[in-house]
């Protein structure tokens, strides 16, 4: 016959509930608090009451208090006291060889997260980009910041969808234009300009449009998005968005293979500023349209929150902020605008 379930204590203090038949250690454990067990062990590290309150910033009797509740939910005796000495019980030897590791590991784990706040960064940093804004601009910049800060580990993952912070797990994002997320905290880095560029032997093969209508015309060469779908040219006319989408002569998924193509003299197509300022300096590339360039959107790096932010996503905003602004990727130029459109 099996032993019948110990009768809980009786008394207005009496918070030992027996297990019921179907639950296991975890769910029975959650009857046992945490302040009891943390009085527990420092009476046992200080070796009294009263060493353990003043340790503890509490008054002996909240430490009494504490295990008196504990011996009742474990309906056991943790300590022998006498009002010279208190020493464990054998239960209580047993109870403390037990709880030591586990609050000792809680200890860490709180210490371990203030260090993250306040340490040298470390741990690992996961990363979400735009591809082309990606590889042309943030990773070119990874491995100086490594060797900055040695400690911090690097994900980076490309993808010209909105960034899913949650999901992906998203430290930090790079974004071409503001996310529309008040939960998002989104910090202005460069201007995000769209031209539309040429290189210089098709221009001399077939002129420039000097209008969007001109477009047409044209061997435009067109993004593509995830979904297969071309991304469409905008313009401003008027002080109004205008959207053009092109007849491509070529289409790609990728902003490289794009800019490779008009680099290559076939075609036509709207580009990032971060993308063609070098190539319109060295002249590698002219622009035209200038005169409806749409509204700045921005590129953009975006984190979750303000506050709590662990050292390593902090160092690396402020790193990333400084260096890509120092890359003068804004093309600065002055046109005259044209009469017609």
């Amino acid at each position: 016959m099996e032993n019948p379930l110990p009768e809980p204590v009786r008394g207005p203090c009496a918070l030992y509930v027996p297990p019921q038949e179907g639950t296991d250690a975890l769910a029975s454990s959650f009857a046992t608090t945490y302040a009891g067990v943390v009085a527990f062990i420092t009476v046992v590290h200080e070796g009294s009451f009263a060493k353990a309150a003043q340790r503890l910033g509490v008054g002996r009797s909240a430490i009494s208090r504490s295990v008196q509740k504990l011996e009742i939910q474990l309906n056991t005796r943790l300590f022998l006291r006498t009002t010279r000495s208190t020493s464990l019980t054998g239960e209580g030897q047993l109870f403390y060889e037990n709880c030591k590791p586990g609050l000792e590991r809680i200890i860490r784990s709180i210490e371990e997260m203030h260090d993250l706040r306040s340490g040298t960064p470390r741990g690992l940093l996961r990363l979400s980009a735009t591809v082309g804004f990606g590889r042309t601009v943030v990773a070119p910049l990874l491995s100086d910041f490594r060797e900055a800060y040695p400690e911090i580990r690097i994900c980076l993952l490309l993808d010209d969808g909105p960034a899913d912070f949650v999901a992906d797990r998203i430290d930090v994002a790079f974004c071409d234009g503001r996310m529309d997320d008040s939960q998002v905290v989104a910090k202005q880095l460069i201007p995000m300009q769209m031209l539309v560029c040429a290189a210089p032997a098709y221009v001399q093969r077939h002129a420039m449009p000097q209008t969007i209508s001109e477009l047409a015309q044209h061997q435009c060469i067109n993004l593509l998005m995830a979904c297969g779908r071309p991304y469409e040219w905008h313009f401003k006319v008027g002080g109004m968005e205008r959207k053009f989408l092109p007849q491509a002569a070529s289409s790609y998924n990728d902003t490289e293979l794009v800019l490779r193509a008009v680099l290559d003299g076939h075609g036509v197509a709207q580009l990032a500023g971060y993308q063609v300022c070098e190539h319109l300096r060295t002249g590698r590339l002219v622009t035209c349209l200038a005169a409806y360039a749409p509204d700045d959107r921005g590129h953009y790096v975006c984190y979750l929150s303000r506050h709590q932010l662990p050292n390593r996503i902090r160092v690396f905003i402020d790193y990333m902020t400084q260096h890509i602004r120092a890359l003068d990727l804004h093309c600065i130029t002055h046109f005259t605008p044209l009469a017609r459109d």
